[in-house]
């Protein structure tokens, strides 16, 4: 059974293990090596995820299936109050396909419209291919957007919006 909760700093060594069987498969065929290195410790450092969840206001969740960690995502709010921003959602790879990720999406979705939002924004790279899953589960390209983030790599990605009134 598919259940969610609020994460935490104590949550940060879970997040990065994720990320670790996560991120490599999802990324290997779009960055090399050394960007997707770059990036691990650029965003998932313990110092980078405490900065996230502490002075960003980042809202991290851990989702499990039969008790066992298989996500996380994070979300904030934005300059604009009806608008949201998923940072990240990421799955076991075990897990995907079988309807894991809409859940986890649908209940963001949820909170964040209880809230006060009316629009879920992301970030995805141009080349991925939860491109397709974003755009079933409600979400389309509003813009390209280029991000150099250091030592010569660019981060190239449709920013997509989904309505959520």
């Amino acid at each position: 059974m598919l259940q969610v909760r609020p994460a935490n700093t104590a949550d940060i060594k879970l997040i990065r293990e994720l990320a670790a069987k996560v991120w490599p498969v999802t990324y290997q065929s779009i960055l090399s090596p050394e960007q997707l290195q770059f990036m691990m410790q650029m965003m998932y450092s313990e110092e980078a995820l405490a900065q996230q969840m502490t002075e960003k206001q980042h809202q991290f969740l851990i989702m499990t299936d039969d008790g066992q960690p298989v996500a996380y995502a994070s979300y904030s709010t934005t300059g604009d109050p009806t608008v949201y921003k998923l940072h990240k959602i990421y799955l076991d790879p075990a897990c995907q396909g079988k309807g894991a990720g809409k859940f986890l999406i649908n209940t963001i979705a949820d909170i964040v419209k209880e809230k006060g939002a009316h629009i879920l924004e992301l970030d995805v790279n141009r080349f991925n291919k939860a491109l397709h899953f974003y755009e079933k589960v409600g979400f389309s390209v509003i813009k390209e957007k280029n991000t150099d983030i250091g030592n010569g790599f660019l981060m190239e990605d449709y920013v997509m919006q989904r309505s959520l009134v």
